[in-house]
């Protein structure tokens, strides 16, 4: 028997956010077991927590979604913490967690009964530039007067490759159906799609940004909260000058999940010099939703 937490990420409020399971300590389960139970939870993904390889970390975390093990992910690293926290397993403060891309560290702050814990993803590479837009757009069940004229398609990684596509409008926003059998007519070289509208109008009054990510490939119908393209929209956004740093810092709320009835809130932190970013950091908070035995 494995027992396992039900955690909602990025939110404060029970049944919005995105959900995670994670099983803390199950022992010694191959790779092949790991997956099948992803596969049969079904989640955006889930997470495995074992101990550090190195004296110098805190614990070793493996993150599958229902086809495929992921490098690293914001909501399932974020939710990992926030169970560590709440098991006493780890402190405020830096943790340390060893996730497939190396080191990752997270900072949980506590202020009275609300926790902020935050992710610091490596600093964004802006890759391929998709020149055909009536494709992006078709991909998304839109037409190129959708997207925004001066803002590019292109594909940006903090960690994980994501093709930005910059919507023009938050109603196309709602509007988008995406069109998983288009992907070969665009020839992108990431799978998964992250949008934001690009004249940044939010549904929520204290949102920066209204965003939507969607990667059938892997699985993933739609995400209501992803932490590792947050870092990576954020950084989209200063780079092409939809938000102006203060004082060489740009903090973003990115508003996600709404059309999926699971409103998540994210926060994002871009730090610059001159005209290079050089810290990505990806926070929020998570609430406990109940706990489960699983027979294997």
């Amino acid at each position: 028997m494995l027992a396992y937490q039900r955690y909602d990420v990025f939110t404060d409020q029970p049944f919005g956010g995105n959900q995670l399971a994670v099983f803390i300590n199950p022992g010694e389960l191959a790779t092949e077991t790991m997956q099948a139970i992803a596969r049969e939870f079904n989640l955006a993904e889930i997470t495995f927590v074992t101990p550090a390889e190195k004296p110098e970390n805190h614990y070793r975390v493996r993150i599958f979604t229902p086809t495929t093990e992921m490098p690293t992910a914001g909501h399932p690293t974020i939710g990992t913490a926030y169970a560590l926290l709440r098991e006493g397993l780890v402190q405020p403060g830096v943790v340390r967690l060893e996730e497939n891309i190396g080191v990752v560290p997270v900072t949980i702050s506590q202020t009275g009964d609300f926790t902020l814990i935050s992710m610091q993803q490596v600093n964004p590479t802006f890759g391929a530039v998709i020149e055909d837009r009536a494709a992006a757009a078709g991909l998304l069940g839109l037409t190129a007067d959708d997207l925004m004229e001066d803002k590019p398609v292109q594909v940006v990684a903090t960690g994980v490759p994501f093709l930005f596509i910059p919507v023009k409008t938050l109603s196309a926003m709602g509007r988008i159906r995406v069109r998983a059998d288009r992907w070969e007519d665009l020839q992108a070289p990431a799978r998964r799609l992250a949008c934001s509208p690009s004249r940044m109008e939010t549904e929520l009054p204290r949102s920066t940004v209204h965003s939507r990510m969607f990667a059938p490939e892997l699985g993933i119908v739609e995400d209501p909260a992803t932490g590792i393209a947050s870092g990576a929209l954020g950084s989209y956004l200063v780079k092409y000058g939809l938000v102006t740093p203060s004082n060489n810092v740009a903090s973003i709320v990115s508003e996600q999940g709404v059309e999926m009835g699971r409103p998540s809130i994210i926060q994002i932190r871009i730090e610059t010099a001159g005209d290079q970013i050089v810290d990505v950091d990806v926070g929020g908070t998570a609430v406990y939703m109940g706990s489960g035995m699983l027979q294997v």
